[in-house]
């Protein structure tokens, strides 16, 4: 493949030697926890997601991690790789991917201090800021056994045919949290200097290096940058860096920032290859491969890091969930069919953090391959798709795609429906685009017929005699009962992010939901161009010379451009049911541009004074110039009651059929699974 590939990414797609392999391009699929070893059919289910990546054309895959021991797994029920009787479990994951043509690390996780289990363990007694169990500290006749169980797990990968393994050394897991004074306070061998310090993490490489050979590749998930208080320095993590090299160490793949740092590194909102520096400046201090890591999603991002020489190689993780073929689309010239992982995070990270298996939004077959049939259907049907928003693109696309004959009609003048609001919030404007972008190529390639600006009428559909009819005509804002509703001071959030309402510099938001943080995202952000890597960086206090221990320095804020109260009717936090691990995120941000939020709000009133309100019986009035509704929304079925009892067979996806939140990743999942039931 790396010879068709040579005049499209002629570095991401060239050769390279790895300790003693062999790799046919510079991708590596970095370590993703599934969950999928938790189910009863999880070992046929994971060889099946891991090779369907294989065959997509990735050099390297990495495994979620494996705990050498029973002390250094994740949860209960996680994977843990200490005996010869569990290797029945790897090897038919590796010859899955060794047939489908790829090479395949174990990666060896012990999560220390973030266990979610009882007999949670670290180098001492301090317990994380993110997980409420008190840790006991290690004995130092423990260390060593974990060393050993460390290279023992190695010794059985070995075994069950792996290539290599990966030792897990950030993201604030056990060998971090050895290596950083934040969370190790010991006072013996182990604890005080960095060479004490960093002892751990070179024991093991230099323990399992010894045990197993040249032959296995061996590589280091180094923390690039900590990102927290009492981590590494620059120097420091150059200092580890050297030390496991000369350990024995193949491959240096870097990590950014512990699982507790309150800076973002993965979400929509970082920029993309926001970290490549940390990659950087490791290479220059080791003689080894480094590989970058972080918000790499497209081919044109990696081969510019590679081409910068800021790494050897790039390890992309999400982007494999979002698209298995990501390699294979690059190599044949299809870049415009890859289905580009847009950062939120919402099924892979929040599944994950919420006990649930993983998936993706874009991407719903991801982590349930063995849900979706290759068997073509029985009887080819005319099929209708009514509304082009990501329930109805996604039907669409996924019927044609299995052979049926669609038309989708879509009354406005584009498709994506409520994706064409999100990409025009700032930092979600490029990788939204990237959804529409291959929406549009796919309905292209897979011979949809698409009627734009056609508004089609239940008779129409009757007449024409289609054998299937979706709507996916999605919802409309809802407009909440108050007093003075219709005064001009009001204006829906669809007119505002369209830009078709003039916006004051004092401003009310009616609901604080996911749409109501958007919109007050919208109007804090500075206009002009989307927000810089380095702008980024100075916003959340990131030192990319990594002088300071973490890598962190003061911020630097900007005025917000106006003054903006957010207010709800519930008594809940406000935007509590934002994801998980990128609400935070968005509410850091607000407060930073002082950004207000009430709760438990009854609304009076509407008038010239502005909006009137009560909390607990007390009465206030916020003056304000504009007052932006995002109080949620109501499902379109008109043409759903138009047509009910005049066909036979109908389906409601989406917002048409549930709208209490704007939810892509329901949307998009129902939609392709209907096509799968024809």
């Amino acid at each position: 493949m790396s010879q068709l590939n040579s005049q499209l990414y002629p570095y991401l797609l060239s050769p390279l030697k790895v300790g003693a392999h062999t790799l046919p391009n510079r991708v590596i699929m970095g370590s993703l926890h599934t969950r999928l070893e938790n189910e009863p059919d999880g070992v046929h289910r994971l060889a099946e997601f891991y090779a369907a990546r294989a065959r997509g054309g990735v050099g390297l895959i990495v495994t979620g991690g494996v705990s050498p021991n029973f002390e250094g797994r994740v949860e209960q029920g996680a994977w843990v790789l200490d005996s010869p009787e569990q290797l029945v479990d790897h090897a038919p994951i590796v010859q899955a991917v060794h047939e489908a043509g790829a090479k395949i690390a174990l990666q060896i996780l012990h999560t220390g201090i973030y266990a979610k289990h009882d007999e949670i363990i670290g180098p001492s007694a301090l317990r994380s800021v993110i997980n409420p169990r008190q840790p006991r500290a290690f004995t130092v006749e423990q260390i060593e056994q974990t060393i050993e169980d460390f290279v023992n797990c190695a010794v059985l990968a070995q075994q069950a045919g792996y290539d290599g393994v990966e030792v897990m050394g950030s993201e604030g897991y056990l060998m971090t949290q050895f290596t950083a004074s934040r969370t190790n306070k010991r006072e013996d061998e182990w604890g005080g200097s960095l060479e004490n310090r960093i002892r751990f993490p070179v024991e093991v490489v230099r323990r399992t290096r010894e045990r197993v050979g040249p032959g296995l590749l061996i590589m280091y998930r180094i923390s690039a940058i900590d990102l927290v208080e009492g981590g590494l320095s620059g120097d420091e993590i150059d200092r580890l860096a050297q030390a496991l090299e000369q350990a024995g160490a193949d491959v240096l793949n870097t990590g950014i920032g512990w699982h507790e740092s309150v800076v973002p590194t993965i979400a929509t909102s970082v920029p993309r290859a926001a970290f490549a520096f940390a990659a950087a400046r490791l290479k220059r201090v080791v003689s080894i491969p480094v590989v970058a890591s972080n918000r790499i999603n497209m081919p044109s991002v990696a081969e510019e890091i590679l081409e910068r020489g800021q790494a050897d190689m790039v390890s992309l993780a999400r982007a494999f969930l979002a698209d298995p073929d990501f390699v294979l689309k690059a190599a044949t010239g299809r870049t415009d069919e890859i289905n580009t992982c847009i950062g939120c995070n919402q099924a892979c990270l929040d599944y994950i953090f919420t006990d649930r298996i993983a998936s993706c939004l874009v991407n719903p077959k991801a982590c349930h391959e063995t849900e979706f049939t290759a068997t073509p259907p029985l009887k080819k049907l005319k099929v209708a798709v009514v509304g082009a928003g990501p329930a109805g693109l996604a039907c669409a696309i996924t019927a044609a795609e299995r052979g049926h004959q669609v038309q989708l009609f879509e009354a406005g003048n584009e498709v994506g429906g409520q994706l064409n609001l999100a990409r025009r919030i700032p930092g979600k404007e490029q990788e939204f685009a990237e959804l529409v972008r291959y929406f549009k190529t796919r309905l292209t390639t897979t011979g949809v017929h698409v009627h734009l600006n056609q508004r089609v009428e239940a008779a129409t559909l009757v007449e024409q005699g289609f054998e299937r009819i979706v709507i996916a005509t999605g919802i409309k804002p809802r407009t909440p009962s108050i007093v003075g509703i219709e005064h001009a001071k009001v204006v829906s959030y669809s007119d505002v992010i369209l830009g078709r309402a003039q916006v004051g510099e004092r401003v009310a938001i009616i609901g604080t939901g996911g749409i109501g943080h958007d919109v007050a995202e919208l109007l804090t952000s500075a206009p002009g161009e989307p927000q810089t890597v380095v702008e980024f960086l100075k916003a959340w206090g990131v030192d990319p010379t990594l002088r300071s221990a973490g890598g962190l320095q003061a911020s630097v804020t900007h005025g917000a451009q106006r003054k903006v109260v957010m207010l709800q009717r519930g008594t809940k936090k406000p935007g509590a049911r934002l994801g998980k691990s990128t609400g935070w995120i968005h509410r850091t941000k607000l407060t930073k541009r002082g950004v207000t939020a009430v709760s438990g709000c009854t609304y009076e009133k509407i008038d010239d004074q502005g909006l009137h309100y009560s909390v607990s019986g007390e009465r206030h009035v916020l003056d304000v110039d504009t007052i932006v509704l995002c109080a949620g929304q109501d499902s379109e079925q008109d043409l759903a009651d138009g047509l009910a009892g005049k066909v036979l067979h109908l389906n409601l996806i989406g917002g048409a059929r549930i709208a209490t939140e704007l939810d892509a990743m329901r949307a998009i999942d129902e939609g392709t699974r209907l096509a799968y039931a024809w």
